[in-house]
């Protein structure tokens, strides 16, 4: 540790690194919604691209596991 003041440069983030911090964020959110998708019934591949769009994850589930609408249908519904 050192004994100088931080300035405000020191408490400003690096932009690189905060980019870096939103995407690794975002990865792990894509991930979770990936894992809830195929758990729900999507087929791999249509899940992931569910799971990367801003459809609304709990609709998703709920078309398929509840309602018994066809993934691709649903996919076709929310993307």
């Amino acid at each position: 540790m050192s004994d100088e003041p931080s300035t405000a440069m020191d408490e400003v983030m690096d932009p690189v690194t905060t980019v870096e911090q939103e995407r690794d964020e975002r990865t792990k959110v894509e991930s979770w919604r990936l894992h809830i998708l195929v758990e729900a019934g999507y087929p791999f591949p249509l899940a992931e691209r569910v799971a990367q769009s801003a459809a609304d994850l709990h609709e998703a589930v709920t078309l398929v596991a509840e309602r018994g609408c066809r993934p691709e249908l649903a996919a076709d519904i929310l993307v």
